[in-house]
């Protein structure tokens, strides 16, 4: 961070990342960071927290940002909006990774940011995966967040709820994000297209299916682009040559935060509604996701308890039989 604060950038927002990316780094410099938007107009997705006059849309009326927490699930944009947003209020934005730093880091970067505010630029502290800091590096950035020192702009995969601490929620906007629609995925194709000029050697079901093996994830979308784009134009892969080129994606999935809450909701919901392929699903994710087997059967006996009950006076008993043999 020593070279950050030289003689800072050209325009207030855009820090090295950016520059590296325009002066033409080629293709070291992986196909999702190329593609990266350089204006809010190029953002796709996330049409619903830019407009209708949510906190965002606030902000950007009046040219400065408030401190706000990005949830969203991976590749959905957090870090792109980060950096377009600071550019597009014409403050600097000050880059840390959560799992990169530390106390120390903060402290520095802290310091940068008084001489800065004292020589009128307004600095914005980009904290990446904030969730992974402990309880006292999310504390140590209270006092500076409180009286303005810096704004703070946290990404996070995970539930804030869970991850942070409610002292430092109390102070930022929550802002959700949501997974990439097949449409915004598909004009993500398309961009990738145009701007590297060439002509994806896949028939129209593939780019579909290019579109649903991403999942709502445009980092991962761009990753099998670079495995597309290295194959010859000839053959045009259909769906099932596209997928035995691209290997199948692990779900994702979490032990602990949301997405385990939310699976383990669908599994009794469905049990409920006595829809056993959908509960088949249900259940099927949480083990391809990891889930501890004994844990779902502790989930199936309080499920036969409470959501079968005298519907079916046998289900408790063949639920404990089913935990006892595993």
């Amino acid at each position: 961070m020593n070279d950050l604060f030289g003689d800072g950038p050209d325009e207030p927002g855009q820090g090295r990342e950016q520059a590296d990316r325009r002066s033409g780094m080629g293709e070291a410099v992986p196909l999702a960071e190329r593609l990266r938007p350089s204006r809010l107009a190029e953002l796709v997705g996330q049409e619903k927290i830019l407009e209708g006059g949510g906190p965002l849309q606030r902000m950007l009326e009046r040219g400065r940002l408030s401190s706000i927490i990005l949830w969203g699930p991976p590749g959905c944009g957090k870090t792109t909006l980060a950096r377009l947003l600071a550019h597009e209020v014409g403050e600097f934005l000050i880059p840390l990774s959560a799992v990169l730093s530390g106390v120390a880091d903060l402290r520095k970067a802290f310091q940068d940011a008084r001489k800065m505010r004292a020589r009128g630029v307004r600095p914005i502290l980009f904290i990446d995966e904030i969730h992974r800091y402990n309880k006292a590096q999310q504390d140590g950035l209270l006092h500076e967040v409180e009286d303005g020192t810096v704004t703070l702009v946290g990404a996070t995969t995970e539930n804030p709820s869970f991850a942070l601490n409610p002292a430092l929620i109390s102070r930022c906007h929550v802002v959700v994000m949501d997974r990439l629609s097949t449409r915004a995925l598909e004009a993500l194709i398309l961009r990738a297209e145009e701007t590297l000029d060439c002509r994806l050697p896949v028939d129209p079901d593939a780019r579909v299916r290019l579109a649903e093996l991403a999942d709502g994830d445009g980092r991962y979308l761009f990753n099998m682009l670079e495995s597309i784009l290295d194959l010859p134009a000839e053959p045009v892969l259909d769906s099932a040559a596209l997928a035995a080129v691209l290997q199948r994606r692990m779900p994702v999935y979490d032990r602990q935060y949301e997405a385990h809450y939310n699976l383990v909701s669908a599994l009794h919901k469905s049990i409920r509604g006595s829809d056993p392929d959908a509960a088949l699903y249900w259940l099927c994710r949480m083990l391809q996701g990891g889930e501890d087997p004994r844990f779902i059967g502790r989930r199936l006996v309080r499920m036969a308890s409470e959501d079968i009950g005298l519907a079916d006076p046998d289900a408790v008993g063949r639920a404990l039989d089913a935990v006892e043999a595993y």
